[in-house]
């Protein structure tokens, strides 16, 4: 396909940053990703992907099930003192690892002419219409176009003067694969004292086990094995799920400092999209194919601009991806935070799980509210 002329600098190799790149290139786009690691490598991450992501990673050439993942069709949900709900996924979803699913995709990209960079970003720098990209290396990348898809939260969100970085974040996300026996189409999310766990099948035989608790329980307990011990465990399900599980990692992933605040959508032209662009709460447990989406819809966003980029070209096209962003994940992200504000509080967590069990209607509510529609 002849070039568009345009190059693109995506920061950050994650589902979206992979997304984007792949649909930019293969509409002739000169696009390079710079990730700071390389593949393959675990993220904190809940594991599970809602099927409506399905046809469009079938359109590029995305085959999910070479990966042999597990079909997610029921969704349990359990208040802290244990007082559960069960609930049908209508769409269903499927459950892998991002140590497999990002080195495909990777693969996929690749094939597709993307060109990686395995270094870390350190600023990027716009000025008369062109970016700079700094790496730690000492080299020097240009473009037409940057896109910050570096996930949650990075030292280059306070080097770009992001507002939601210097505002308190106080979760902490805590990732393990675990072999145990828990249904194959379960996805488990188990509520303790300021936190929550996602439990489900990935692929083979192995499980994803990942929950997000506030940070003054770590700082309370002084370790993470101790404050399972006494917050997870006070959980009957996660005492269960913990106390009948082979844990497979030495140590879990650990990331600190999420935050579920909104985001820019753009800030001095760098266009963010997945987690960079906004954060579904993990409760909610479709971040994943948020962030495919997410990708999606800036890269046609990008494509509608043509073969050069001017000032009026590129406010246009900013303006298209952020009014497409905000109709798609708006609403989502508000009703996300708000579920979360509920099941984090014991009383109100307990409450809601009775008011569930009552009502089809409400918990037919609370899966609509958080997935959207295939795409």
């Amino acid at each position: 396909m002849e070039g568009n002329n345009i190059s693109v600098v995506i920061v950050g190799a994650g589902l979206a940053g992979l997304t984007s790149a792949i649909l930019l290139a293969k509409q002739g786009y000169t696009v390079s990703v710079i990730e700071k690691n390389k593949f393959p490598f675990h993220r904190v991450c809940g594991e599970y992907v809602s099927n409506e992501v399905l046809p469009f990673l079938t359109s590029i050439g995305i085959n999910i099930r070479h990966l042999n993942p597990s079909a997610i069709s029921r969704l349990t949900v359990s208040s802290v003192s244990g007082k559960t709900i069960e609930l049908p996924l209508q769409m269903g979803g499927f459950g892998i690892s991002r140590y497999v699913l990002d080195q495909y995709i990777y693969q996929v990209a690749l094939s597709s002419g993307v060109k990686f960079y395995f270094d870390k970003a350190t600023n990027v720098v716009f000025n008369d219409e062109q970016f700079s990209v700094e790496l730690a290396s000492g080299d020097l990348l240009t473009s037409a176009l940057v896109i910050g898809a570096y996930g949650k939260r990075s030292n280059l969100d306070q080097k770009l003067k992001r507002d939601f970085f210097y505002r308190r974040s106080p979760y902490i996300g805590i990732k393990y694969h675990i072999k145990t026996d828990l249904p194959a189409d379960l996805i488990r999310l188990d509520n303790f004292q300021g936190g929550y766990c996602g439990t489900c099948k990935i692929e083979e035989d192995l499980y994803n086990l990942c929950y997000l608790s506030e940070t003054k329980n770590l700082k309370a307990h002084g370790s993470i094995p101790e404050m399972e011990r006494q917050l997870l465990f006070k959980n009957p399900h996660l005492n269960r799920i913990f106390g009948n599980s082979d844990f497979l990692f030495k140590q879990p992933e650990v990331i600190n400092e999420i935050s579920f605040i909104r985001k820019d959508l753009v800030k001095d032209h760098i266009i963010y999209c997945g987690d960079a662009a906004g954060m579904i709460t993990p409760l909610c447990g479709n971040g994943m194919a948020m962030a495919i989406h997410s990708g999606k819809i800036l890269a046609e966003s990008i494509i509608k601009i043509g073969r050069a980029v001017s000032p009026e070209k590129r406010l246009l096209m900013e303006k298209d991806y952020e009014r497409n962003w905000n109709r798609q994940f708006a609403f989502r992200l508000r009703a996300g935070r708000y579920i979360q504000s509920i099941f984090l509080d014991h009383q109100l967590s307990n409450i809601a799980v009775r008011a569930f069990q009552k009502s089809a209607f409400l918990t037919s509510m609370l899966v609509k509210s958080t997935h959207g529609k295939p795409f």
